[in-house]
């Protein structure tokens, strides 16, 4: 069932958007967000009912909408919401596809996961293709300023947070040209592809999920290790100087 709805998307994004990469780009970007919107929603009456509360999955869920609001932001810019028929369709499949991935992770969180998994394989795989195909061409022209915005001169945090496979600090994408902006989208997509592969593990849900958190926990451990070794460490006495 998760293959036949991710396939339907493909399907349809692709047959209508064939040689309008833009709008289709658009239309990926606007339902793309929406299964992390599903989560959170689910997630937060969990914790409201008293039954899980995991404050770090919703932090990365959080990031990870917030990471494909700003895909969004730069098709908007670049043109691809202008016909108002693709503004159309992409809201719908976007509710469409909300209350479906409610429905799916109420009853199994780990196939939500994957179907957003299999979403975002296909993304990179799309947007990997279209660089191949247009190099040459979006290296001439400038990266849109939401891109600059978002991936080097604003507060990086939330970029860094939906990078579960990543420390922080660790990716810093160079953004010059056209070209620039979409390997930087692409990979982005390979790194929600991780992080959804990681959401299925049995053990992620005992363990903490946000880099940010982890990193946290890497420190304090490291600080109390040398803590330890200075306390245990015997002082040398201070030897007298012969007169």
């Amino acid at each position: 069932m998760i293959r036949l709805l991710v396939g339907i998307l493909v399907f349809v994004i692709n047959g209508i958007y064939k040689d309008r990469p833009y709008p289709r780009f658009y239309v990926l970007e606007t339902v793309a967000r929406v299964p992390y919107f599903a989560y959170l929603s689910v997630l937060h009456l969990y914790e409201s009912i008293g039954l899980w509360r995991k404050a770090d999955w919703l932090k990365v869920h959080f990031a990870e909408s917030w990471n494909e609001l700003h895909h969004l932001l730069i098709m908007e810019e670049l043109g691809g919401s202008q016909f108002w028929a693709d503004r159309l369709l992409a809201r719908s499949a976007a509710l469409l596809y909300y209350w479906i991935v409610v429905g799916i992770y109420l009853v199994s969180p780990r196939s939500a996961y994957r179907f957003m998994e299999l979403v975002e394989e296909h993304a990179y795989a799309t947007y990997d293709k279209f660089l191949t195909e247009f190099e040459a061409t979006l290296k001439q022209q400038p990266a849109p300023a939401i891109a600059k915005s978002y991936y080097r001169d604003g507060d990086l945090y939330m970029f860094d947070e939906f990078q579960t496979a990543r420390i922080p600090s660790d990716r810093r994408p160079v953004m010059e040209t056209l070209y620039d902006t979409f390997v930087a989208i692409r990979d982005d997509e390979m790194e929600h592809v991780k992080t959804m592969a990681a959401c299925q593990k049995p053990e992620t849900a005992m363990e903490t999920l946000s880099p940010h958190a982890a990193a946290a926990l890497v420190h304090g451990a490291e600080t109390e290790m040398v803590m330890v070794t200075e306390q245990s460490t015997p002082e040398t006495a201070p030897q007298e100087t012969a007169s």
